[in-house]
C-alpha cells in the first residue's frame, strides 16, 4: 500500500529541504519514491539543482519529482471534471464568461492539486509519495476545501432528479437561479462522490500523514501549535514534528550562547506540548543545503536508521461515544481556550469556527433526532452532548 507524507508549516521553516530528505531516504531503501510540490511558489528545482516541471522528472534511482500546476492539470488530466464544474457553476446562474478562466474561483487550484494526487496515489506506480506544501495558510486551504465544497453541493443540491425536474420551471422566476437539468445533476452528483473520495483518501490513517516543520522561535512556535489545533479540526493524522535550524551547543561566542539560550526555551516547550509524538531536530548547517549532496546531510544526520515512514498510533481527533443520557462528540483541540470556540447547531449540521476557521460536522443519521444540549472543553478535548429531543442550553 502506498505511503503518503504531507509536510507544512510557516513559510521559511525549512519544508522543501525536509520534505527532500524523506523522499531520498526512502529512494535509498529502494522504494520508488515520488516528491511532489503544491506550492505554486516551486522550489524543488532550487533544492535538486534540476529542471523540475509540469511533468514527472527523474531525479536519481528510485526518486523522482513533479511541481503541480493546476491550470496545466486541470486542462491534460480532468477536462472532463472541468466541465462538470462549469455545469455546476452555471446551474446557479453565475455568469462564467470565459471558461478558460475557472481558475479564477477560489479554491480550484487546490482542487485540482488534490485531484492529481488522488490520481497518482490510486496508479499504485509509487510506494511513497511525499508532498511539498505550500505555508500553514494554503496549506489548510487546500486540505478542508474539498469538505467544504462537498457540503455546499450537499445543501444547494439535496433534491432528486425528478423533483429538479418540477421545480425546473419555476425557479428562474421565483428563486432567480436556473436549477441544474438532469444531466447536470449527473455531473453534480459525479463530481460530489470524487470530493468524498477525496476526503477519505486524505484522512485515511493508515496510508496518510501530516508532518508540521517548525523553528525554535517565538511566532513559529505559535504558529506549529495552532496549525496542530487545525489540522486536528479538520480531522487530519498529524504524526511527527521537525524542529529545524538548531544552533550547535559548543560555540564559544556571546551573541551565538544568547541565541542557543532562546533556542532551548523553545524546543523544551516544543517537547512538552508534543509529548508523545515523535520530534526530529535538525542542524543548522554550516553551508546551502542544494543538490542531492545538500539533501543527503539530512537524511545522513536526522534521518538514516529511524523508521520514519511508520505508521504512528495516535488519539482519534473526532469521534461519537454512547453515553448514558445520549451521545457525545469528542474533538481534539490542543492549544485553545474557552473563548475562543464558537459552537452552534443549524440544521443538521453542528457548525465550529476557531478564529477565521470554520467547519460544518454533520450529524450522523442515528442522531438526527438528538439536540445539542451542552459543550465543555477541558484539557484540550472539546465535547460536545446531544441528547434525544433535548432542549437547547
Amino acid at each position: 500500500m502506498t505511503r503518503m507524507l504531507i509536510f507544512t508549516g510557516k513559510g521559511g521553516v525549512g519544508k522543501t529541504s525536509v520534505a527532500a530528505a524523506h523522499a531520498r531516504n526512502s529512494s535509498n531503501e529502494g522504494k520508488k519514491t515520488l516528491i511532489v510540490s503544491t506550492d505554486m511558489a516551486h522550489s524543488l528545482n532550487d533544492i535538486f539543482d534540476l529542471r523540475i516541471g509540469k511533468t514527472i522528472q527523474k531525479v536519481s534511482d528510485n526518486l523522482y519529482a513533479l511541481e503541480i500546476d493546476p491550470s496545466y492539470v486541470m486542462e491534460e488530466d480532468f477536462a472532463d471534471m472541468k466541465q462538470a464544474l462549469i455545469k455546476v457553476i452555471e446551474s446557479s446562474g453565475i455568469p462564467i464568461g470565459n471558461i478558460g478562466e475557472l481558475s479564477i474561483f477560489p479554491g480550484m487550484d487546490e482542487l485540482f492539486s488534490l485531484l492529481k494526487l488522488k490520481e497518482i496515489y490510486a496508479s499504485g506506480e509509487y510506494d511513497r509519495i511525499i508532498v511539498d506544501c505550500a505555508p500553514t495558510g494554503e496549506t489548510l486551504a487546500l486540505l478542508k476545501f474539498p469538505e467544504l465544497l462537498a457540503w455546499y453541493m450537499e445543501k444547494f443540491f439535496p433534491i432528486g432528479k425528478v423533483a429538479m425536474k418540477i421545480l425546473a420551471p419555476i425557479s428562474k422566476t421565483v428563486f432567480k437561479i436556473q436549477l441544474p437539468d438532469s444531466d447536470a445533476m449527473t455531473d453534480i452528483e459525479r463530481l460530489y462522490r470524487k470530493l468524498i473520495e477525496l476526503q477519505e483518501f486524505l484522512k485515511d490513517r493508515k496510508t496518510t500523514s501530516i508532518r508540521i516543520v517548525t523553528m525554535p522561535e517565538k511566532m513559529v512556535v505559535e504558529e506549529t501549535k495552532r496549525n496542530f489545533m487545525y489540522m486536528n479540526l479538520y480531522d487530519y493524522h498529524v504524526d511527527g514534528i521537525y524542529i529545524n535550524r538548531i544552533l550547535p551547543k559548543d560555540m564559544d561566542n556571546p551573541f551565538f550562547i544568547d541565541w542557543i539560550a532562546i533556542q532551548n526555551q523553545y524546543i523544551e516547550e516544543l517537547e512538552a506540548v508534543f509529548d508523545g509524538m515523535p520530534i526530529y531536530k535538525i542542524p543548522w548547517f554550516d553551508t546551502d543545503l542544494n543538490g542531492l549532496s545538500g539533501v543527503d546531510r539530512i537524511e545522513q544526520n536526522v534521518l538514516k536508521g529511524r523508521d520514519v515512514f511508520s505508521i504512528q498510533e495516535e488519539l482519534v481527533s473526532q469521534c461519537f461515544e454512547k453515553v448514558e443520557n445520549g451521545y457525545n462528540l469528542l474533538l481534539k483541540l490542543p492549544f485553545i481556550e474557552k473563548g475562543e470556540v464558537i459552537l452552534h447547531e443549524s440544521g443538521t449540521d453542528i457548525i465550529l469556527k476557531i478564529g477565521n476557521f470554520k467547519r460544518c460536522i454533520p450529524k450522523p443519521n442515528s442522531l438526527r433526532n438528538y439536540a445539542v444540549t451542552g459543550a465543555q472543553l477541558s484539557d484540550g478535548i472539546l465535547t460536545v452532548n446531544f441528547t434525544e429531543g433535548g432542549i437547547r442550553e
